[in-house]
């Protein structure tokens, strides 16, 4: 007597063979992939459709994607009038995870980090492994349907094929977070609901992102104290206790959200502590700074709910532009100039560009005053937010996708 599951087997192999028959578009290739697939799902082995659980749809396929010249969007978060606040947007299917030419170099990097600072890039508290767990299983699907020439998930090995660097991981036999740390260039905070006060605190995460701050320092803590030194924050961004619980409690699988923060470096600091001796560059202003080295860094952020384990996680990659780009971005040298001379001051402050600003700001009003001549900006033009925020008009020459 043939049992359910695998009578149900059979029939995935019938209808899989007739597909083949009647349509001459299946590849040999992809047929053994589909009845894999198939049979892995049968045998309760494959990927859940987080789709589905979620009601957030699956990112379209990139084709023809090619990861040594690949570019992010050019992420531009200038606000004015410039307050403190979360400046939230709704999450672009298509934008979750997005990778880029420094990919190869960011996974070396994160691995250097993680073997000289260790917990405090990865660490978990007890009761999170379900929810790294899923973490994981998301990401692979999204990496395979994103960018299925780069990656491959085999559902009946569980086997992960990283076609960028070469690598495979048996997903049983890795622990997510080094997952994580090993084939996505993001940092990703998870936090879950204490049971006792209904706040989200931090239960697990992978940071090798982090500027001033590190992991050792916010595990277990609700999220009121990990933002306790961000200027306003008090007044304008956390709610109070009551509506913190009720905002996350409700927040649905099905809405996630997107915002960045900004800030000007020299070089390109992935992972900078406040007891290294590159720190100390930022409590001076060296005349002979070439404009060159200073760096726009964007740290991109994503907040969503994961449907099985109802972990709320945070990610966010980091991203690096020259200063110098900006000459050739309308309107980005004036807003950008005005934030740096009229922003508030305990805000500037925390965001600390000081000691960069001697060369930036004679260089934004240069360029300010070139696009002007050139016709790109109105003279007449008041600073304000941009409608194409956070980019600037005609971004897409730019940045073809």
């Amino acid at each position: 007597m043939i049992s359910t599951p695998n009578a149900t087997g059979i029939a995935v192999v019938v209808v899989a063979l007739a597909a083949v028959y009647y349509s001459k578009a299946v590849s040999p290739r992809s047929f053994w992939k589909f009845l894999r697939q198939k049979a892995a799902l049968v045998a309760g082995r494959g990927l859940p459709d987080f789709a589905q659980l979620t009601g957030f749809p699956h990112p379209k396929p990139v084709h023809g994607f090619d990861i040594a010249h690949a570019r992010p969007r050019p992420y531009r978060p200038f606000r004015w009038e410039y307050h403190q606040n979360m400046s939230l947007k709704k999450l672009e299917p298509d934008y979750w995870l997005e990778l880029e030419s420094t990919y190869r170099d960011r996974i070396v990097q994160r691995r250097q980090i993680y073997a000289f600072h260790g917990k405090r890039v990865i660490d978990e508290l007890p009761g999170s492994e379900a929810a790294s767990k899923e973490l994981v299983e998301m990401v692979i699907q999204y990496l395979c349907l994103r960018y299925p020439k780069q990656f491959e998930f085999d559902e009946w090995t569980l086997t992960f094929h990283n076609h960028i660097l070469g690598t495979t991981a048996n997903i049983p036999t890795v622990h997510p977070l080094v997952f994580l740390l090993e084939n996505v260039p993001e940092d990703f905070l998870i936090t879950q609901e204490d049971p006792d006060t209904g706040l989200y605190t931090l239960r697990a995460a992978v940071s090798t992102s982090a500027v001033g701050w590190n992991i050792g320092q916010k595990i277990g803590k609700p999220l009121h104290d990990i933002h306790g030194p961000v200027p306003d924050y008090k007044e304008k961004l956390a709610f109070s206790m009551d509506r913190q619980v009720m905002y996350f409690s409700k927040m649905p699988c099905n809405k996630p959200i997107q915002r960045g923060s900004w800030g000007l470096e020299i070089g390109q600091p992935l992972y900078l502590q406040t007891d290294e001796p590159e720190w100390s560059h930022r409590q001076h202003q060296n005349p002979d700074l070439p404009l060159s080295d200073i760096h726009m860094r964007v740290d991109w952020q994503t907040l969503r709910r994961l449907p099985k384990s109802r972990a709320i996680v945070f990610n966010f990659k980091a991203l690096f532009t020259p200063v110098t780009d900006f000459r050739n971005e309308p309107f980005i040298p004036k807003l950008l100039l005005k934030v740096l001379l009229e922003g508030k001051k305990a805000i500037m402050e925390y965001k600390g560009t000081w000691f960069v600003e001697h060369k930036v700001i004679p260089a934004l009003r240069e360029w300010a005053k070139e696009q002007e001549d050139k016709g790109w900006v109105p003279k007449d033009w008041q600073e304000k937010t941009l409608n194409e925020d956070p980019f600037y008009p005609g971004w897409e020459k730019h940045y073809p996708i």
